[in-house]
Formats: C-alpha cells, structure tokens, sequence
C-alpha cells in the first residue's frame, strides 16, 4: 500500500442510522451516537500515511503550545534529567514551594502532558481536541507515592525459597518482590501506574475515584469517551494469582480427561468425553462424580465449560465451592484454588474475592447506566489469566447491546492470537458485544526476569518484530471478523478494536486493512489512540481524514501527579529516535509559522469525530 496521500471521500459522520449501526439513542460499540444534522457538510482531509506533514499535526496548537512541546521533547532527550527527574521534581518543591514549582510546571511538562486540574478545567483541551476530530480516554491520575507503602505480602515466598523448590515453581507463584528488584512490580515501568494492595478501604476509595472518572467522562466529553480502570487497584492481587494459577491447573486437568491440547474451542469436547473418563477410571457411579457432571456447562453448540463462571460472577458463590473436580484416582472433589488454610481459601480470602467482583459490577452497572465505556486494563502476565476471565465475564453480564466493558491485550504475549480468538468465539456464542483494546506490553522487563529466576517459559515474545507480527496477526482476526459480520448483514459492531499504538507502520496496517476490507471510518468498528502530549503527527491527521481516534487525557492537581509526569519523561527518554522525529515535524512547524507570519495563530477547528 502506498504511504503518500490516501483521499476519504466520506458521508456524514453524524450519529444517525449509518447501514447497520444503532439508533442514536443507544450506545454504540465504539463510538458516541448522538443526533446531528447528517446533511451538514463535514471537512475532512487527505491523509498522509507518512505521519510527516507537520501542519495537520499541530493545527491543533498555539504557536507558543509547539514551542512547549518542542522544549519538553528536547528535555526529554537529556539522560541525566530523564534518570533522575523524580529527585528532581521533589527537590523543586522543596526549593521553591508547592506553588511556584506548580506555577512552572504547568507552563512545561505539566501543561505538555496533562489537560488540568479538575472536570471543569479539562473541558477546553477537550473541546479543542474534538474541534479537530479526536475524542478524549480520561484517566485521573494523581498518585501517591508507592515506593513509600508497604504491601501486604504475607503468603508471598521468598525468591530463596521458591528457588529452592523448583519443581513447584509456575508462572503464578506468588514472591516477595522486595528481595530481587527485577521483579519488582515497579522496577523499569515507565508506561503504566502499579496499585499495591493496603486493604479493603484502599480499594473501596479506589472504586469511587473511577466512578468519579466515569462522571467526568460523562460531563466533558457528553460520553464519547473512555474511562480506565486496573483491577489490580479493586482487590488483594494475591487473589488474582491464585485464580490464574486455577486456571492453568484447569486447563492441565481438561487435557488430562480428553487427550485435547491447545484451544477447548477446537477440541469440540462434549460431556461423554468426561463421563468416558471416568468410567475407565472405575468412577462413574461416584456421588461426586456425577453432581460435577450434572453441574458441568456448555452452550448451544455443546462447548463444555467446566465450571458455572456465571454462579461465581452473578450469584455470588464461592471459589472453593465452585473450582473445583474430582480426583482422577479416588473421585473425592479437591480444590483447584489453593490458599491460606491448610491449601485452602480462607473465609477473608473469599470475602476479598468477592468484594473485588461486586466493586466491579459496581463500576460497570454504573457506566453502562451513564453510557460510558471502560477499559479494564492489562497487568502482568501471572495476573492476566484472572483479569482475562473477569473481565470477559462482565462483558457477558453487561455488554448485552453495546460494548461497555473493553478488554485489554497484550501483543508481547506468545499467546495473544490464541487468547483473542477464543474470546471471540465466546462472545459470538453467548452473544455478547466483544471490545478490547490492543496493545504491545509494558513489562517486558520484570516478565523476562521473573520467568528466569523461577524457572519457568518465558511468556514473551522474542523480540520486537515477533511482537509487532503478533500484533498484525491479532488485528487482522478482529477486522476480518467485523468484515464477515457485515457480509452476513449482521451488526459490525459486535466488534469493537482499538489499536493503542504509537507505532507508525502499526497504524499504517490497519488503516491500510480496512481500506482492503472495505470497511469505512465511519462504520465505527476501529479506532486509534495515543497519549496527550505524544504523537501528534499520528493523532491529528488520523482525526481530521475522518478517522476515529482518541488522545488518553489524564488530569488532576499539578502536585499529586508527579509520578505520571515521572513515567512520561522516562518513556519518552527511551524513545530517542522518536523524540529526534518528533522534534524536527515541531521545529519545521515553529519555522513555518515565523515565514508565514503566524506567531499568534489561533486553532479554530472545523471538524466533527467519528460518531458525532
């Protein structure tokens, strides 16, 4: 495909009937529905799939914005400002006091990175961005300081004794992070924000600060937005370790009865398979045996589930009553979640479990009552497995007409293809609306670490083409999956992608795969994203071609956001060749403006977001 100038000849964006997509009245999959006047005439520009015209990626910005943002990638560039900028924010506060350092950081990386204080204050960066057709992700991101907390670890090994016991290692082995800093949740994480758990409290105040999210999502962006939400942040990840670990162990004992490796969706096992094993194990006409049978699951084209998820989700039962199977040799029922009690779950632990799923549905019902969509975010690789499953399970309970509840994957993963198709299948199954959220990884790092030190297969992919093959991969089953649902006149928004990217050719790919697929802008079954300050040259034309696409907006008081602003100095730091490109489409803009005579350019934008 070319990478010049691509034209979009396109109808109204307006959020009327556009083929197959609702009414304007519901939620859309991916994108605001609202009522416009569909005959008003839109503007949209040609593309340029070299992401260089440095015009149409600061059209947005004052001249004295660009000149901020040149200052700020420039200082970005400076390694020994970038290694040591969180010392140095907090000895200019020191220094020069909450206020006059506040005072100079908005006016720098501050100002560059965050949209304001508060719900009202964001509004204006949010108008403008939509004025220029991108919508806004909203995530409030004041932090405290966690190096300065301590976690409640008091089940979690230590590395010197998991080391030495490695046959009993997995990947779900709960350590003590504090021994081997590698692992270390935090160690090299520029690109994502780490809760630790300090009890049911903490978390509950973390639920209300995402539903506050969701209001503002609602108030300032008139819920075209996204809200984000980290489950690590709602209860004891320790829970989600032993849950994912349960998983494995449950995909171990469906191989052991039915001989079947890989995807249960294609082993199309029925309940015969089971009942067969345990009659040549002498244990068909054992009690338990048969209550687990008749309490086995499966769907309308007879894919077992193993356990009821629903009963543990909607009905509020227990983990240890439900995962659980019989033991091959004596059919007595063990559990395959294991915890404090002699091996097993303690009441608290189940009690922690189950507030950390009713402060989920909380937030969901919540959204879904608001029209605003939430992205559960992905963590770490021995969490994942629970994340997973929590959140396809609230996206069968709440994305019944609408994708309310995206999911997020993780392209690094060697499983990823595998984890996305079965989710897929699931959600045509059940019919449920399926959305996730599509990105490379953030802890490449600690995974590598962690697999070495405990012994086990590093999760990973080898190196960055893998990831990036694996990324195309996945979204090349989801577009072709939203084409064949068009085709068979179904609604294409029964799937719903975000490509959160910064990576160039990764854009060009799905925007070059869905001009294959004859699959329009406007259809609203793919968007983009990238994060405010970053990428412009991406953001911006994508949403003035007729593209959608969002900036992820954080905001909240200049002083308590310092470990976001942290992350986003690092971040940047490791990107020199990105910030060098960067530099030279903001220094060709300043130049522009000056031979030009528009040193006091005022943006006024003239176009409408996807959806609008």
């Amino acid at each position: 495909m070319s990478t010049g100038r691509i034209p979009r000849v396109l109808s109204s964006l307006g959020g009327g009937q556009h083929g197959l997509s609702p009414a304007p009245s519901s939620s859309s999959a991916l994108f605001h529905t609202s009522s416009c006047d569909q005959a008003e005439a839109q503007e949209k520009d040609s593309l340029d799939l070299t992401f260089n015209d440095h015009s149409a990626a600061y059209k947005s910005k004052t001249t004295t914005e660009v000149a901020r943002a040149y200052l700020v990638m420039s200082l970005c560039g400076v390694k020994p400002l970038v290694t040591h900028n969180d010392k140095l924010m907090k000895l200019g506060q020191t220094v020069l006091g909450k206020t006059l350092f506040g005072m100079i950081m908005k006016q720098t990386f501050y100002g560059h990175f965050v949209a304001g204080e508060d719900q009202e204050r964001i509004k204006p960066t949010i108008a403008r961005m939509q004025s220029f057709g991108v919508k806004s992700i909203l995530d409030y991101s004041v932090e405290v300081d966690e190096s300065e907390k301590k976690e409640d670890k008091k089940s979690f090994k230590k590395v010197s004794e998991a080391q030495s016991e490695p046959e009993k290692n997995t990947q779900y082995t709960p350590i003590c992070e504090e021994e081997n800093q590698e692992v270390n949740r935090k160690h090299n994480l520029n690109s994502a924000r780490v809760f630790f758990y300090q009890g049911e409290k903490e978390c509950d105040a973390n639920m209300q600060t995402f539903l506050d999210c969701i209001d503002a999502v609602k108030g300032s962006t008139g819920g075209t937005g996204f809200s984000a939400i980290k489950i690590t942040a709602l209860g004891r990840p320790e829970i989600l370790i032993r849950l994912s670990d349960c998983l494995e162990k449950t995909r171990r004992y469906y191989t052991q009865i039915t001989g079947k490796k890989g995807m249960v969706i294609k082993g199309k096992v029925d309940k015969s398979a089971f009942k067969e094993a345990f009659k040549a194990k002498n244990l068909d006409s054992n009690a338990d045996v048969q209550k687990f049978l008749d309490q086995m699951v499966d769907d309308d084209q007879g894919v077992i589930h193993m356990f009821d998820w629903s009963s543990l989700i909607d009905e509020g039962k227990d983990l240890g009553d439900v995962l659980k199977v019989p033991n091959l040799e004596t059919g007595k029922m063990e559990p395959l979640i294991t915890g404090d009690d002699d091996g097993a779950l303690t009441a608290q632990e189940e009690e922690q479990f189950r507030n950390m799923v009713n402060r989920l549905h909380t937030i969901f019902k919540y959204a879904k009552e608001q029209n605003v969509r939430v992205m559960v975010d992905a963590e770490q690789s021995y969490f994942q497995p629970a994340i997973h499953r929590l959140a396809v399970e609230m996206m069968r309970t709440y994305n019944t007409s609408s994708a309310i509840v995206f999911n997020t994957q993780q392209c690094y993963l060697k499983k990823a293809l595998k984890t996305v198709t079965l989710d897929l299948e699931q959600a045509k199954r059940q019919g449920f609306y399926y959305g996730a959220k599509l990105v490379r990884g953030a802890y490449m790092e600690q995974e590598r670490a962690r697999a070495e030190l405990l012994g086990y297969k590093d999760p990973i992919n080898e190196d960055y083409e893998a990831t990036s093959a694996m990324y195309h991969s996945v979204l090349d089953e989801c577009l072709t999956r939203i084409k064949a649902l068009k085709t068979d006149g179904d609604d294409p928004q029964k799937v719903g992608i975000m490509v959160a990217s910064h990576n160039a050719d990764t854009v060009r790919y799905g925007v070059g795969r869905m001009d294959e697929l004859g699959l329009d802008p406007q259809e609203r079954v793919l968007c983009f994203a990238q994060l405010l300050g970053m990428c412009d040259q991406i953001t911006f034309p994508l949403g003035q071609s007729g593209y959608s696409v969002y900036k992820y907006v954080p905001y909240g008081p200049v002083n308590e956001v310092l470990p976001y602003l942290s992350r986003r100095a690092k971040e940047n730091g490791g990107m020199l060749t990105k910030i060098a490109m960067e530099k030279s489409l903001l220094r060709r803009e300043l130049v522009r403006r000056i031979l030009n005579g528009q040193l006091f350019y005022k943006p006024e934008g003239i176009y409408k977001p996807v959806g609008f």
